[in-house]
């Protein structure tokens, strides 16, 4: 790994015998790669769960994947450092009051995300160290399902259990 090789002597830098101590640039390919399995490890997850839900699909919007109760309303978004916000989390539709239930929880796992968060969604962070309770996300994810699914399918949703 080129951030544990050490310095070579006698660089043009460094001068005779002295190791170059300048920083190094940080070693992109390792973190992409590791990125990006991350990415898709979490969107396996969420579409497994959200896929499972009546007549949801899934379809890009606004460059990320995002989930719809049908074909009209979307109950959860995929967010990846959206507008470089450094979070890699969902945007899921809450009902009133679960929103600021949640964040004063857990406020480093929930968020009020931009644009839809005055609308009462919250913000699920995924790049923390911990883990999240997948039981809480799925239920989370179905509320929301709930929230936006026409009667139909929300009395399909009832009907499996």
């Amino acid at each position: 790994c080129i951030e544990c090789t050490p310095a070579p002597l006698d660089t043009p830098k460094s001068g005779r015998g002295q190791r170059d101590v300048s920083p190094r640039p940080p070693w992109p390919f390792a973190r992409l790669a590791r990125m990006a399995r991350t990415e898709r490890y979490l969107l396996g997850r969420l579409r497994k769960i959200a896929l499972a839900l009546p007549e949801a699909t899934e379809r890009v919007s606004h460059g990320e994947p995002a989930w719809f109760a049908g074909t009209a309303r979307q109950f959860m978004s995929f967010a990846n450092n959206h507008h470089h916000d450094g979070r890699v989390a969902i945007w899921i539709a809450a009902p009133l009051g679960v929103q600021e239930a949640l964040i004063e929880d857990d406020p480093a796992r929930f968020f009020r995300p931009p644009y839809v968060g005055p609308r009462g969604w919250v913000g699920v962070r995924f790049d923390l160290p911990e883990d999240p309770d997948w039981i809480e996300v799925a239920e989370l994810i179905e509320d929301a399902y709930r929230l936006v699914a026409p009667r139909k399918l929300v009395a399909a949703l009832d009907a499996r259990a």
